[in-house]
C-alpha cells in the first residue's frame, strides 16, 4: 500500500472513533436526562397523593386542611426511576420531598408543596447530574 492509502485508513479509524465516542456521549446525556424526568413526574404524583390527603377530613383518614401525619405510600416509596422520601415533615401549610436516581445517588430532585398543592416559588432543586 502507498502512503496515501495507509493515512487514509488511519483517518477513517479516527473519524470512526471520535463518532462513536460522540454517540455514547449523546446516549448518556439522554439517560440522565429521561431518568430526571421521570423522577420529576413521580414527583408531581406525590404531590397529588399528598394534597389529597390534605384536603380528605379526618374522619375519612385525611388531614383536614393540614399535611401533618402525612406518609408517602408504600407503593410509591421506590419504582425503576429513584427512591422518594418526605424530606421536610408535613405542617399545616406545606410539605417536601425528595426523590433520589436509582442510576446514581448523587442525583436527586428535591420539591416543596404548599397549600394548593402545587410546589411553592422556587420550590424545584435539582442536585448532581440533574443541575
Amino acid at each position: 500500500m502507498g502512503q496515501q492509502q495507509l493515512l487514509l485508513i488511519i483517518l477513517g479509524v479516527i473519524i470512526v472513533g471520535i463518532a462513536i465516542a460522540v454517540g455514547l456521549s449523546l446516549f448518556s446525556a439522554q439517560s440522565v436526562q429521561a431518568n430526571k424526568d421521570a423522577i420529576t413526574n413521580d414527583l408531581n404524583n406525590l404531590a397529588a397523593n399528598a394534597y389529597q390527603y390534605r384536603i380528605r377530613p379526618s374522619s375519612m383518614g385525611g388531614g383536614n386542611n393540614s399535611y401533618v401525619g402525612y406518609t408517602i405510600p408504600s407503593k410509591l416509596q421506590t419504582n425503576e426511576n429513584g427512591t422518594y422520601s418526605i424530606s421536610t415533615a408535613g405542617s399545616a401549610t406545606g410539605i417536601s420531598f425528595m426523590g433520589t436516581s436509582i442510576q446514581n445517588s448523587t442525583n436527586t430532585v428535591s420539591v416543596s408543596i404548599g397549600t394548593d398543592g402545587r410546589s411553592v416559588s422556587g420550590g424545584w432543586s435539582y442536585l448532581g447530574d440533574f443541575q
